[in-house]
C-alpha cells in the first residue's frame, strides 16, 4: 500500500467514525468536540503512523 492510499483509506475511516458519532443522540455534544478533536490530531499524523507501520514490517 502507497502512503497515499493509506492516507486516503484512513482519512475515510476517521471520517467514519465522526459520522457515527454525529449521528448517535446518545453521545454528548461535548464529548463529540473533544473527540472530533482527537480525530482531528490523528489525522495531522497520518504520515508519522505510516511510517511507524513500514518500520514495524521492516523488523
Amino acid at each position: 500500500m502507497t502512503e497515499k492510499e493509506f492516507d486516503a483509506s484512513y482519512a475515510d475511516a476517521l471520517e467514519n467514525i465522526l459520522v457515527t458519532l454525529a449521528q448517535n443522540e446518545e453521545i454528548d455534544p461535548a464529548k463529540f468536540y473533544h473527540m472530533a478533536c482527537l480525530v482531528e490530531n490523528l489525522r495531522f499524523f497520518s504520515p508519522v503512523l505510516y511510517g511507524a507501520i513500514l518500520d514495524g514490517k521492516k523488523k
